[in-house]
This record gives structure tokens, sequence and C-alpha cells, in this order.
């Protein structure tokens, strides 16, 4: 008989029946009354085409054919009590651990790195927010939640972790820089430039165009249109198809740099460095899990790693 269409109701009423001896008992037992086994089981044996029990008027009494299936289904029962036992204690076992960050340093920066860690933390349940606001992190037994933030410390009620400084360059596709003639930072006020309007505790100081034509010593009557998005991802995938310059934050360019799908038309000159950072915000009280630890000291090798490859 096909597993779907067996009568998984039916066979626990008849296999207790079998340990109990007695329909009533059974029903005891399951928390129904003896005429439910009793249907329960005649509606196995007109399945089967067997019967099981021999009635009396004193009670029943198991056939050997019903002995023998018994046997077999108890020991079915038994299994699967036991998968589902071990599957709840390994999920008691998870540790869930939250992590509330900027939407852009999420994708571009954190998501291409989890894998690494997940590989080998199985027991760790890692779930994502992209959240532009401070996230209250916390510590319990089970679970913790942090945030990885963008911006300008002390962060209210929590402690912190620095990660890596902030910089940025103007990047561009190679196919951008081929077709066009961008030699000095005059140059790009021909150019289509894109910019990113953050979300932070303190956007207006995040700096600009502006404060990097300035930076970088280029005269500037008026600053030219600028194509304004909410998401660094949005910018940066319209500067890969060629569509203008972006001044980037590194850690969010990273990756794209190595790739080849953006380049820094000036290399390493005429970076910007910003008042801003990234860091990992922690709560202030309570003791640190294991588990979360363990991410933290991955985070941070993490974060040397890039801090090695922008110097």
């Amino acid at each position: 008989m096909r597993i779907e269409r067996l009568p998984l109701n039916a066979l626990r009423a008849f296999a207790e029946a079998v340990r109990e001896n007695s329909f009533k008992a059974a029903a005891d037992r399951l928390g129904v009354t003896p005429g439910a086994v009793s249907r329960q089981v005649k509606q196995l044996e007109d399945r089967l085409g067997v019967v099981l029990f021999e009635r009396h008027a004193n009670g029943v009494c198991v056939t050997e054919a019903g002995r023998m299936l018994a046997e077999d289904v108890q020991a079915g029962l038994l299994r699967i009590a036991n998968g589902v036992q071990q599957v709840t204690e390994r999920a008691e076992q998870t540790f869930r651990l939250l992590i509330s960050a900027p939407p852009s340093f999420l994708q571009l920066w954190l998501l291409p790195r989890l894998p690494s860690f997940e590989a080998n933390e199985r027991h760790i349940e890692i779930s994502l927010d992209a959240e532009a606001r401070l996230t209250p992190p916390l510590w319990l037994p089970n679970r913790a939640r942090l945030s990885l933030r963008y911006g300008q410390g002390p962060w209210p009620g929590a402690s912190s972790l620095r990660l890596f400084e902030d910089t940025l360059y103007p990047v561009c596709s190679p196919a951008l820089l081929a077709q066009t003639h961008i030699r000095s930072p005059a140059d790009l006020l021909t150019q289509t430039l894109l910019t990113v309007d953050w979300c932070s505790r303190a956007s207006h100081q995040v700096p600009g165009w502006r404060d990097w034509f300035k930076s970088a010593g280029a005269a500037i009557d008026r600053m030219p249109n600028q194509r304004q998005y909410s998401l660094y991802s949005l910018a940066l995938d319209q500067a890969i198809a060629g569509q203008g310059v972006v001044l980037a934050s590194y850690p969010l360019i990273a990756d794209r740099l190595a790739s080849g799908v953006l380049v820094r038309p000036f290399g390493e000159k005429h970076s910007l460095s910003s008042p801003f950072a990234y860091d990992l915000v922690l709560p202030v009280e309570g003791e640190t899990p294991p588990e979360a630890v363990r991410f933290i000291e991955w985070l941070q090798q993490e974060a040397a790693l890039l801090r090695g490859t922008s110097l």
C-alpha cells in the first residue's frame, strides 16, 4: 500500500488496542470513546481484508495476523516519535541571530560574505533586517539581536565596535572611462553625477559631490545636475551600466572593484575621507552568548580583510 494511502489514525488506534488488549483502555489513552476505537479498527480490517481482533462478549482478543501487524506498526510509530523528538531537540538547540543593518550595506557587503560563516555554524539561524534606523541590540540565552550601523557614534544605550572607517571614491564602468576623457577632477563636471541620499541620524553631514570637488581642488561655479537614488545598489547598477559616475563608500564597492565591473578613474588619488564609519552596535549589559561571540569574531576578521584591501 502506498504511504499516502495509509490510514494513520486507524493504525494508531489499532496499535494502542493491541498494547492494551482492550478497546476501552486504548480509548482512554487516546482521549476518544471506545466506539471510536472500534470503528477505526473495523475500518482498518475492511481496508486490509484481514480480521485483526476476535470480538467476544467480555472483550476482544488480537488475532495472529493482528499481532504480526502490530509489531511493525508499533515499531514504525516509535521511529516516527523518535524522529519528531530529535527534530524538536535540534530546534531547541538552534541559536537565532537577528542582524539589523542599512539595506545597501546588507546587500552589498554582508550578504556576499555570510555563506562562509553559515557553512561552519549549522546551529546558528541568521535573520536579516534591512533597517536604516538603529534597532536596539539584545542578548538572550538562545537568541541575540545585533545592529550594524553607518554613522557617527556614540550610539544611545549601546556599546560599539568599529569595523572600518569610510572613504569615498568616484567610480564608473570601464566602458564609460574608455569612452570619455576623464583626466582631472574637473572633467567630472561634464559627466552625469549619481548620488545617494543616505538615511542616518546625521544625514545632512554625509559628504557629497560638492565636498569631493572642494577636496580635489576643482573650482566650480555651480554644481551640475545630479541623479539621486535612495539606495547605493540602484546607483551602482546605473554606474555599472555606464549611465554616470557615482561617489561611493569604499566598503560598498570593494567587491565590484575587485571583479572589475567598476573602476576608479583616478585610482587611489582624489579620495574623500568621511566622518562616518561602520560600527557593530552591541548591548551594554548582559553576557554575550558563545554563538554571538563567534559571529562577532568572524565579522571582525572580515572587516580586517577589507581594511587590508583598502590600503
